[in-house]
């Protein structure tokens, strides 16, 4: 008796588990990104963390001049006045490139060392790989 049940539950939660990964979108073009650094006045320097990006794109290699930091597959955003300001240093988030335009708003002009590559994103609500 104790068997059967084991047995039912273990199915069911399989069955659920393959459910999900049917229904996960797969978008092309999105990629898994971390904010690595959050630097003053929207300096924002965010690491692809998982997808297959151009490599063109992204900086293979960066230092942060301030911290003396290294970082990989890392870019500057390009539009962060689209950015959510609730994502902090350290934060994973899903993104889209995005070539709609620049995005204007006011912000202030304090440096912080950004890569030198940089990329207009939207962010995902939800995991699209």
């Amino acid at each position: 008796m104790k068997l059967q049940t084991i047995t039912l539950v273990l199915l069911a939660v399989l069955s659920v588990q393959a459910s999900c990964r049917q229904n996960q979108k797969s978008v092309p073009g999105c990629y898994k990104g971390r904010l690595e650094v959050k630097g003053l006045c929207q300096n924002y320097t965010i690491k692809v963390v998982s997808g297959t990006i151009d490599p063109a794109l992204v900086q293979a290699k960066w230092t942060d001049e301030t911290t003396g930091k290294e970082y990989e597959n890392v870019f500057a955003l390009g539009n962060p006045c689209v950015f959510p300001e609730r994502l902090n240093a350290g934060d994973e988030f899903w993104f889209l490139i995005d070539n709609s335009g620049k995005q204007d708003c006011i912000r202030c002009m304090a440096f912080y060392p950004t890569p030198e590559k940089k990329l207009n994103i939207r962010i995902q609500s939800e995991p699209c790989q």
